[in-house]
């Protein structure tokens, strides 16, 4: 099993707002869901609380909450990532995709990162992603996006690997 996380984050590590995205952009949307889909996704309840239709199709949703009575619609719950990751040993590929809590966990496990990094700092934040050692990192694929009709911030899609 892969342990991968994707990620959308401005030039300073910001990541959400109020429970919320920082950005809306469209093709970075279509990125997660292209990368996801048919995948099991790990997250915080915050980000699954954040998802306006609740579980995301097409998706093993697993949520993690340390509340044994939470439950969550469309998702299996776990108490930690370690138990969850636990329960998807037979996968090739398991996304963690937020918040930042979750991320601190997972950084020291993943094997890639899937990264869109806005090129922009926004006004307010409150959730960021962790430091990057981009030693440990190898760059395989970047791909530009410039602003547009659909998109008022310019961003790059990076993907990388683990060094071992």
């Amino acid at each position: 099993m892969t342990v991968s996380i994707i990620v959308a984050a401005a030039q300073n590590g910001a990541i959400g707002y109020e429970n919320g995205l920082l950005y809306r952009l469209p093709d970075d949307m279509k990125r997660f869901k292209q990368v996801t889909t048919g995948h099991t996704i790990v997250m915080g309840r915050h980000t699954f609380e954040s998802f306006p239709k609740g579980a995301l199709p097409n998706r093993r949703n697993i949520v993690l909450s340390r509340s044994g009575d939470s439950v969550f619609r469309g998702a299996e719950r776990c108490g930690s990532l370690e138990e969850a990751l636990g329960l998807c040993v037979d996968e090739e590929e398991v996304f963690v995709i937020g918040g930042e809590s979750v991320y601190k966990q997972a950084l020291p496990l993943a094997e890639r990162l899937y990264m869109t990094r806005v090129l922009d700092v926004p006004s307010s934040a409150d959730a960021f992603f962790p430091q990057i050692d981009f030693k440990l990192w190898r760059l395989v694929g970047e791909e530009r996006h410039g602003c547009d009709d659909r998109h008022a911030v310019a961003f790059v899609f990076e993907d990388y690997v683990r060094l071992h």
